[in-house]
């Protein structure tokens, strides 16, 4: 059997034949990968950049123990809840209500990309919304609790809120079919813009135009907490002159 027999092999056994359990157990396993140890590997990175003066961090304080455990314990539970998100786009495939796309080179691609974009808009929105007073005071005050950020608090969010987040694949194949090893890919690009938007240094520095700073200004947004809403790119800020 060829590599790609198998892959879609898998890929059909997962979206038509797994159980739900099977599915949550699967998808549980591979964003504790993508936490532990994809997360990691991106510290070491950082921290081998930083000696080597390529880049530098942001905010120079030490990070409490204290911090990261409570990142560690929260970041879980959003796993847990992320485990079970991928159980309505199952449902509608598997009676009819939405159709996937055929994987090819093309649309995987094509699918990635697209993903990223809308969760772009869907950050923008949900982060907004968290914080309006009732939502900042209740829900996303769990992810302010890292006023420092670090690669353990990306995942850090109150139940709630990680809920909302995880409905990105949701809310775009309800009205564009993608391919499911796009669905599948996503999260690994979306955790390492992800990092690049935690892990407290200054990846994308001031050259270069200011919509295109990757990720970097969610960093400072930790730190000022009033201002660059957005996920990887201040340009829904600047564009809705939302940053101050």
């Amino acid at each position: 059997m060829s590599l790609n027999s198998f892959i879609s092999s898998q890929i059909n056994w997962f979206i038509e034949d797994a159980s739900y359990t099977s599915h949550s157990l699967l998808v549980f396993g591979y964003f504790l990968v993508l936490y532990f140890i994809v997360g990691n590997l991106f510290l070491y990175s950082c921290k081998i950049l930083e000696s080597k003066k390529f880049i530098q961090k942001i905010v120079t304080e030490t990070v409490p123990k204290k911090q990261i455990l409570f990142e560690i314990k929260h970041s879980l539970m959003s796993i847990v809840i992320f485990a079970f998100s991928g159980w309505p786009i199952i449902y509608f495939v598997r009676n009819g209500s939405i159709s996937l796309e055929k994987t090819t080179i093309l649309t995987v691609l094509f699918g990635v990309f697209v993903l990223n974009i809308w969760n772009e808009i869907h950050f923008f929105i949900v982060h907004r919304i968290m914080h309006t007073p009732w939502f900042m005071k209740n829900i996303h005050i769990i992810h302010h609790r890292s006023r420092i950020p670090t690669v353990f608090s990306v995942y850090s969010f109150h139940p709630l809120e990680a809920v909302l987040l995880s409905t990105v694949p949701l809310t775009l194949i309800l009205w564009l079919p993608l391919s499911p090893l796009a669905i599948a890919i996503y999260p690994f690009t979306s955790i390492v813009l992800n990092l690049i938007g935690h892990c407290n240094y200054r990846i994308w520095g001031k050259p270069g135009p200011s919509w295109f700073r990757l990720a970097t200004s969610h960093n400072e947004h930790h730190v000022i907490g009033k201002q660059n809403f957005g996920f990887a790119s201040p340009l829904l800020d600047n564009l809705l002159k939302r940053k101050k």
